[in-house]
């Protein structure tokens, strides 16, 4: 990944304004796959100049964390996109001085310019996971994000306040988060940049057949299509900022759980599981208000 990241990672248009495809990466400064995914889709349209019918955006979250290496500075700032704070124009942490910073971006490229604008927001999770789209089951949302070939979980962002996504979509732009995998494992670059390619070519008319070689990552991310399966958000874990919490070692995304499992310590005193579901994000990192959450399968 390039050093000093910049607010705009890169903007690609061939002169047809159709729609919008607005990406962000690196939300959380210790998660910078979505990043380098960027990268290499700019240098490679850069290379190729293909005909699109659009404009692809693609942003920095937290520039400060991202070149520090670390998941925020003074808050989560998928955390701090409340209809109040935009509102109130609430400036008191780096973080929501980042978030006004993308605002601003957004708004230069306004719905009256294009016939839909679509959002992308890439993640990835602390703990090992295949890729999934975690969209906010309002709009056209789903019914997009079932065009991409991973699990889809609803929900997050209707009981988590404050995410990106639910600004975006609050704004009438159609999209979900794409969590690519693990922080460091090198497959969430690959299921990143496959995603942004395969949006290029949903959203954007973007013929794939006509970059310098057909994208590699596209061909690994379809392999996902096979598992394809949708969950619902059944349970939320909570933490205060003061918790000790450590989940028991091992877990995975979409594991199978069993009520009355150990999941996890919280302040010295165990956690079991009160389902037969999966156990969805669980936290294995330092900084996080999200313990872990339950899901099952639609």
């Amino acid at each position: 990944m390039k050093k000093d990241i910049p607010r705009i990672i890169g903007t690609y248009s061939s002169g047809k304004k159709e729609a919008l495809l607005f990406v962000t990466a690196g939300i959380h400064g210790n998660e910078p796959s979505g990043i380098i995914a960027l990268q290499n889709v700019f240098d490679e349209l850069s290379k190729s100049k293909p005909e699109m019918k659009g404009t692809l955006v693609g942003v920095s979250g937290n520039k400060k964390a991202l070149n520090k290496g670390v998941r925020f500075i003074d808050e989560d700032l998928n955390r701090t996109w409340t209809q109040k704070n935009i509102k109130e124009q609430v400036t008191d942490t780096h973080e929501k001085k980042e978030m006004f910073e993308i605002i601003k971006v957004l708004k230069e490229y306004p719905a009256s310019e294009f016939n839909k604008r679509y959002f992308l927001d890439c993640h990835t999770t602390s703990s090992d996971s295949l890729p999934y789209a975690s969209v906010q089951d309002v709009h056209d949302n789903d019914r997009w994000a079932h065009r991409f070939p991973t699990y889809i979980i609803r929900g997050f962002s209707d009981i988590v306040d404050g995410t990106t996504d639910g600004y975006m979509s609050r704004q009438g732009l159609t999209g979900f988060v794409l969590e690519a995998g693990q922080h460091d494992d090198p497959n969430s670059v690959i299921y990143h940049e496959g995603t942004i390619w395969i949006a290029l070519q949903e959203a954007c008319g973007l013929d794939l057949e006509t970059l310098s070689t057909f994208p590699k990552s596209v061909t690994f991310l379809q392999k996902q299509k096979a598992y394809q399966k949708t969950f619902e958000i059944e349970y939320r874990h909570g933490l205060d900022d003061d918790d000790t919490f450590k989940m028991e070692p091992g877990y995975k995304n979409f594991q199978p759980i069993e009520k009355g499992e150990l999941l996890a310590h919280q302040n010295g005193n165990p956690v079991k599981s009160d389902w037969d579901a999966y156990i969805f994000m669980p936290l294995y990192q330092k900084q996080g208000n999200d313990g872990f959450f339950v899901v099952k399968e639609v």
